[in-house]
């Protein structure tokens, strides 16, 4: 079944110039893709498209009108004063009034019910039931602690959080929604590791069909089972995840190249008979026909184009020698702000030449330790630097001191370079003809992070401290600082969420977690199956035996004795049932322990099912 089929759909903002053109795909139900390409061909256009919150020049966009859209991008607008519960909790409306309905409807029947109310009030409890209603606690605590929203955050005013936040919990409410067609825009923006990991788990078992731009080349390796790119307003197909596509577009490319040189070749060799055969045919009519017959069929022959190569920044680190052994120590370290200790008993050497990455959940303190290294912010203990170490830093936050300067006055007067310099080093990074005149302060979150590499490159240094080095790029921009990265030999330290840089750079890894660095001398991918193996280890907990069933061994007596036994065993494992939906609800902002309540509580349902089908079958006999 198709669920969403795009014919010939053109968009366009100028007149004469098309940013999609004749646009055409197909989705089946249930298919998950990744829509790729550069910045500002129309992805997130296509997407408002899809919604309906653009219309389109021409073309036929069909999406199954029986099915629930939802996209991420989009934060609808609240009420002045609702919560982030009350966000959460508006993905249940149906279910929230038709619980309203039993409640009034309890207290019409509270002094006797009729047939009709009875009736009325069975119809609402299976409808409430139908859709989750009773579950409904539990799965806003379970996506709430998979996407890392804490449960003191859950009684904030949504007005009040920052953009990301408020991305996080609109997406919290989508999943919670039950969408049928997801359609993502750049979802694992402002998630730590572990909230992405859980997303990752959440779309692979998600049933429905799922749409999702990203620049996470990771995430969409995981979640993608194919990819449509837009190039040049058109689509082109590649029918596997990231890394397929990206070997399949190469194999293109190379193709494309090779054809267009043998045409190329070809028609330069007609070319050369064609103007000897005219030269020989001045004073003969058969040979010049001879002539222009080969040179009409040039004409005719289907030309390949060239394939385009995407303009690149070609810049790198300069680097300064370091002499010794020791780039940095750390000796008993710590930092806290108030009664909370962000780390502590901090004890690191660091030595020529390594690459680490600096890991840790959301609100752990990565970009603190960073700044307590660097001196920006105080803490106990003792840092020292090697006599030779220089290094170089890219905040995560951008900052210029005067944004109202443009482009080409801040490489003037902060980097004190002559004006054909300037020029050189901003084109190098792609900033070019009248871009150079832009100011700081309206370049977008990626142009400010190229900007600052630029100033950056320009230092020699020997230590390269980086934090959220590819945020707000895009995979081209992305690939260019890797490949910057790849050619600096100093020592690199950097914060990352992008597990394919990670992957790609991290030769060590320094876990801040629960207040403490754990030291792992290894790879990203062995350290992963290091805590993987760690998190088997860990003691489950044991569920409940099943009770054996037991039956009447006949007489009404012994039967009778049966069923009263049988329902105080129900009503005990009943109580039992509640006070875990308290504890749940009580501890619904620690993922493990939430993870063990749950196992607890389905285990216990498992024993009352059991014990109510003994209790049926002791009421037949």
């Amino acid at each position: 079944m198709i669920d969403i089929q795009v014919k010939n759909l053109t968009k366009f903002f100028v007149i004469g110039e098309n940013l999609l053109e004749d646009l055409s795909f197909e989705i089946q139900e249930g298919e998950r893709v990744a829509i790729l390409g550069r910045n500002g061909c129309g992805k997130t256009t296509l997407f408002n498209i899809l919604t309906k919150q653009m219309d389109y020049d021409s073309g036929e966009v069909f999406v199954n009108p029986n099915k629930r859209l939802g996209l991420i991008s989009q934060i609808p607008k609240f009420p002045a004063d609702y919560t982030v519960e009350d966000v959460l909790r508006s993905a249940y409306q149906t279910l929230t009034k038709t619980k309203e309905k039993m409640t009034a409807l309890e207290q019409e029947m509270a002094m006797g019910a009729t047939d009709e109310q009875l009736r009325q009030y069975d119809a609402l409890v299976n409808r409430f039931q139908a859709g989750g209603g009773y579950e409904m606690d539990v799965e806003v605590d379970k996506i709430c602690n998979g996407l890392g929203i804490p449960q003191e955050q859950r009684s904030q005013a949504f007005a009040s959080l920052s953009g990301g936040e408020k991305t996080r919990v609109n997406l919290a409410r989508l999943l919670l929604e039950k969408t049928d067609i997801l359609l993502l825009d750049e979802p694992t923006n402002h998630l730590d590791l572990r909230s992405v990991e859980w997303l990752e788990g959440y779309i692979n078992s998600f049933k429905g069909t799922v749409l999702a731009i990203s620049h996470d080349r990771y995430f969409l390796d995981t979640i993608a089972q194919r990819v449509i790119e837009i190039v040049d307003g058109h689509a082109e197909f590649y029918s596997g995840n990231y890394s397929f596509y990206i070997e399949e577009k190469q194999a293109r490319f190379n193709l494309q190249l090779k054809q267009y040189e043998q045409e190329q070749a070809k028609l330069k060799q007609l070319g050369y008979t064609v103007e000897r055969m005219k030269g020989w045919g001045i004073n003969n009519r058969t040979l010049y026909r001879r002539a222009m017959s080969i040179q009409h069929r040039m004409e005719r022959i289907k030309k390949t184009e060239r394939p385009k190569t995407e303009k690149t920044m070609k810049a790198n680190f300069s680097q300064k020698d370091f002499s010794g052994d020791v780039v940095f120590q750390m000796k008993n370290v710590e930092k806290s702000f108030g009664e909370r200790t962000l780390f502590s008993d901090v004890e690191l050497k660091v030595e020529g030449g390594e690459r680490i990455a600096l890991l840790g959940d959301n609100g752990t303190g990565k970009s603190t330790f960073i700044k307590c290294l660097l001196g920006e912010e105080d803490c106990k203990g003792k840092i020292q630097f090697g006599p030779t170490v220089k290094w170089g830093y890219l905040p995560q936050i951008i900052h210029f001191d005067h944004p109202e300067r443009s482009l080409y006055d801040t490489m003037l007067y902060e980097k004190n370079c002559t004006p054909q310099t300037a020029r050189d080093r901003l084109g190098a990074f792609l900033f070019q003809g009248e871009d150079v005149f832009k100011s700081v302060g309206n370049l977008s979150g990626g142009e400010q992070s190229r900007l600052r590499l630029c100033m950056l490159m320009d230092e020699k240094i020997n230590l390269l401290i980086l934090d959220e080095p590819t945020n707000h790029l895009d995979i081209a921009s992305r690939e260019w600082v890797e490949a910057a990265i790849e050619e600096f030999e100093g020592v690199l330290l950097f914060v990352s969420h992008d597990r394919y840089f990670i992957e790609k750079f991290a030769e060590r890894i320094w876990l801040l977690e629960d207040g403490a660095i754990r030291d792992f001398k290894c790879g990203y991918s062995k350290y992963r199956s290091i805590l993987e193996h760690e998190a088997m280890s860990k003691p489950q907990p044991a569920a409940e035996p099943k009770p054996k069933k037991e039956k009447p061994k006949g007489g009404t007596k012994e039967n009778d004795k049966l069923i009263r036994r049988l329902e105080r065993e129900i009503e005990k494992q009943e109580a039992e049932i509640a006070k875990l939906d308290l504890e749940i609800e009580a501890q619904a902002a620690d993922y493990q322990e939430l993870t063990r309540l749950l196992a607890e509580k389905e285990a216990a349902e498992a024993v009352l099912l059991e014990l109510m089908e003994q209790w049926e079958a002791a009421q037949e006999g």
